[in-house]
């Protein structure tokens, strides 16, 4: 992420501003050669992302709201919104990756006595392709936010590459 800086993550339109975790769950599709000993990578499988986050102040129970909404658990907005889904997902953005296309697949809120004005929420989003555009769109955005990190300053105090192998770079 960018230094001195609280970057949400987003989850549509939805910003979550006190991520815990967050981990991307990728997999490729191997087939046998046939005749042969040999395999081949032939397509990617799904993509997962699952994250954990605090809902916290005067928000977090429209962010809880706007993630149901999202999730469409409400049977009326399902009807509403089922349109608009066949177009497009849920894009994810993060400092790992962008996303498009995601929808959600569990939703989960927790809140518990020793945080009462807070909400503990699982998300875990899946990849589910609406086009090969919006596909390719996704890939061209991941690979813009790459090139976009390796620029930016980083919050991390590790020392260089240079400096922990004596300069023998």
């Amino acid at each position: 992420m960018v230094a001195g800086r609280n970057v949400p993550v987003l989850i549509g339109a939805v910003p979550l501003f006190t991520v815990t975790s967050l981990s991307l769950d990728e997999g490729y599709q191997v087939a046998r050669i046939a005749g042969s000993r040999l395999a081949q990578l032939v397509a990617p499988t799904t993509r997962t992302i699952s994250v954990e986050a605090v809902l916290v102040g005067r928000t977090r129970l429209l962010a809880k709201k706007g993630l149901e909404a999202l999730a469409l658990t409400s049977r009326v907005l399902a009807a509403a919104t089922a349109p608009a889904m066949s177009l497009a997902g849920i894009p994810v953005v993060c400092g790992m990756t962008v996303s498009l296309d995601m929808q959600i697949t569990n939703l989960r809120f927790t809140q518990s006595n020793q945080k009462r004005d807070a909400i503990d929420v699982s998300i875990t989003l899946e990849q589910v392709p609406r086009s090969s555009v919006s596909a390719i769109t996704g890939e061209a955005l991941d690979m813009a936010l790459a090139a976009g990190m390796a620029a930016a300053p980083s919050l991390s105090g590790n020392i260089s590459v240079e400096r922990e192998l004596g300069g023998a770079l």
